[in-house]
């Protein structure tokens, strides 16, 4: 079987403290620093851990790159979404579209963090699986 074909994920965005106090708020979640290999980048990765399924990732910030675009939906397993979007607007950021049913595939919601960037929320229908 394939993997699939997502490995890495990069959020960028125009204010590291802000962006990384709005992930821990809705995520519930503590992100770290991560060495960069180029001094004019800074980085915050989510949790992660080799060799697991999903993609890992990482806030990133760089001159020159500015938030705010949506041409990427990055998608954040839960157990239920409608928990974690309930903690976006209070973290900073605004709710695009609540918790709606995919049918067979469970359950989303879109937000836009603290930067401007657009993102989503995802749940099974077995809400004890992982995305």
């Amino acid at each position: 079987m394939a993997p699939n074909p997502v490995c890495w994920f990069e959020i960028y965005v125009n204010d590291m403290d802000r962006a990384t106090a709005f992930y821990e708020a809705v995520l519930a979640t503590k992100l770290e620093t991560l060495d960069s290999p180029m001094p004019e980048l800074k980085m915050k990765t989510f949790p992660m851990a080799m060799g697991s399924p999903g993609a890992a990732g990482a806030l990133c910030q760089m001159q020159g790159v500015e938030a705010g675009g949506s041409g990427t939906m990055i998608y954040f397993a839960c157990k239920d979404c409608g928990v974690e979007a309930s903690r976006v607007e209070a973290a900073g950021g605004k709710i695009h579209k609540p918790k709606t049913s995919i049918g067979p595939y469970g359950f989303i919601a879109i937000a836009v963090d603290s930067e401007g960037n657009m993102f989503g929320l995802h749940n099974p229908p077995d809400s004890a699986e992982a995305c």
